[in-house]
C-alpha cells in the first residue's frame, strides 16, 4: 500500500506534465516538431542509461536508488517551475530538463522490479502487475485532464504539482521497512562484465527475447500517436483540459483493461492474450479513412483495453523466473531493448505532422503495427509461450523450462 501509493501520486503528476510539456512548447514556439523534441528527450535516458542503471541497482540498495531517482525528479521539475513562474522559461530548458527528469526515470525503473519482487509473492505477481497496470492507467485518466486544466490556469502549475509528487514518493518509499534485494555477496565484476552477465541471462531465454522485441517496438507506437492527437487537438483550437480529456481516454481503456486481464489470462492462452494487443494497434487504420482527431483517440481505445493484459503475463513472467542478483541488470538489458525505440515515436510524430499531413503520418505507425503483429503470429517462441505454471514452478533459478521454448 505505500509502494502502491506513493507511486499513484508520483505518476499522477508525471502524466499531468506529458500533456504540460507539449503544450508549453506550442505555447512558446507554435512547432510540433520541438513538441517532439521535448519528447524525444524525456524518453531517450530510458534507453541511454538503462544498463549502467540496473548494474547500480543490483549493486547498491535498491532503496536509496530509488529515493535519489525522485530527489533528482524534484529538483529538475523544480527549477522549470521557478523559471516558469519568473518569466525566464524558454524552449531550450525544455529538453534539459525532460532529459534529466527521465535519467531519474531510468534510475527508478531499473530498481522498480527489485522492490516489487520483494513484496510481492512470486504466485500473486501476475495480480500485482494488473494492479500496477491499473494504477498506472487511472492517473493516465486522471492525469492528462488534471494537468491540462492547470496548464489554463496558470502554465507553471502542472510542473510544480509534479515536482511535490516526487517528494511525496520519496517520503513513501522512506516509510517500507522490508529490504528491497536479497542478501548476496557483492560482485566486484567491471560494469562491462555485470551488464554483460544480465544481457546473455535474456538473451538465452527465447520468449522473453522476443517479447522485449515485439513489445518495446510498441513503446514507438503510443507515444507517436498520442503525440498526434495532442498536436491536431491544438489545431482544432480545444483548451488544455479538453486536450488532456482526450488523452485520458486511453488511460480509461487501461483501467478498464486491468479491471478485465484476469478474465482475459482465464479465456485464452499466452499467445492469444499476446496477440490480442498487437493486433489492435491496427484500429489507427480507422483515422485514414475518417480523419479526425477525436476518432484517433477512439482508435486507441482497444489497444489500451488489451495491454494490462499482456503486461501482466509478460511482467510477471520475467520478474518471477529471474534470479534476484540478476534482476535489475536483467530489466535494464530488457529496458534497453524495448525503449530504445521509444524516443522517436514522438520524434517522428511531430516531424511528419510539420511537414507532411496528419493521414501520411498515422499511416506510418499503421505500418508499423501490422509489421509487429505479423511477426508475433508467426514466431515460434510466441506460438509456444510457456504456462504460468512452469514459469513459477521454475521460480527465479534460470532452470530450463523457460530456456526451451
Amino acid at each position: 500500500m505505500l509502494f502502491q501509493g506513493g507511486q499513484l501520486l508520483s505518476d499522477a503528476g508525471s502524466a499531468s506534465t506529458a500533456v504540460a510539456y507539449p503544450l508549453l512548447v506550442l505555447v512558446l514556439t507554435g512547432s510540433p516538431a520541438r513538441a517532439g523534441i521535448v519528447g524525444f528527450a524525456r524518453t531517450l535516458p530510458l534507453a541511454l542509461l538503462a544498463i549502467p542503471a540496473g548494474v547500480l541497482a543490483d549493486r547498491w540498495n535498491r532503496k536509496w536508488v530509488m529515493v535519489g531517482a525522485d530527489v533528482i525528479r524534484a529538483g529538475a521539475v523544480g527549477v522549470l517551475a521557478a523559471l516558469i513562474a519568473a518569466g525566464h522559461a524558454s524552449f531550450w530548458v525544455l529538453p534539459v530538463v525532460a532529459f534529466v527528469e527521465g535519467a531519474g526515470n531510468a534510475m527508478f525503473l531499473a530498481a522498480q522490479a527489485g522492490a516489487l519482487r520483494a513484496i510481492v509473492p512470486l504466485p500473486q505477481l501476475p495480480e500485482a502487475m494488473s494492479s500496477l497496470d491499473g494504477r498506472e492507467a487511472a492517473v493516465r485518466l486522471a492525469g492528462p485532464p488534471l494537468g491540462g486544466a492547470l496548464f489554463a490556469v496558470a502554465n507553471v502549475l502542472p510542473f510544480a504539482v509534479d515536482a511535490a509528487s516526487y517528494l511525496f514518493s520519496t517520503g513513501s518509499l522512506l516509510a517500507i521497512r522490508a529490504p528491497f534485494q536479497q542478501s548476496a555477496e557483492r560482485n566486484r565484476g567491471s560494469l562491462r562484465a555485470r551488464a554483460a552477465e544480465g544481457l546473455r541471462y535474456l538473451w538465452k531465454q527465447r520468449f522473453l527475447r522476443t517479447c522485449a522485441l515485439l513489445f518495446g517496438l510498441t513503446n514507438f507506437i503510443v507515444p507517436g500517436l498520442l503525440l498526434a492527437v495532442v498536436v491536431l487537438a491544438h489545431r482544432r483550437h480545444l483548451s488544455g483540459g479538453e486536450v488532456g480529456l482526450l488523452v485520458a481516454s486511453f488511460g480509461a481503456s487501461v483501467l478498464v483493461g486491468a479491471m478485465i486481464a484476469s478474465s482475459i489470462r482465464r479465456a485464452l492462452p499466452v499467445r492469444g492474450v499476446l496477440l490480442l494487443e498487437l493486433w489492435t494497434y491496427l484500429g489507427s487504420a480507422v483515422f485514414l479513412f475518417w480523419p479526425n482527431v477525436f476518432v484517433l483517440a477512439a482508435s486507441l481505445v482497444p489497444a489500451g483495453l488489451a495491454i494490462p493484459a499482456s503486461d501482466s503475463v509478460v511482467h510477471a513472467y520475467r520478474i518471477a523466473m529471474t534470479p534476484d542478483r540478476l534482476l535489475s541488470r536483467s530489466e535494464s538489458v530488457r529496458s534497453t531493448l524495448s525503449l530504445a525505440i521509444a524516443p522517436f515515436g514522438p520524434l517522428l510524430a511531430g516531424y511528419l505532422l510539420s511537414v507532411t499531413t496528419p493521414r501520411i503520418t498515422v499511416s506510418v505507425f499503421v505500418a508499423v503495427s501490422a509489421v509487429l503483429a505479423g511477426w508475433a503470429t508467426l514466431s515460434p517462441s510466441i506460438r509456444s509461450a510457456p504456462r504460468l505454471d512452469e514459469v513459477f514452478n521454475a521460480g527465479g533459478t534460470g532452470d530450463p523450462p523457460l530456456q526451451a521454448c
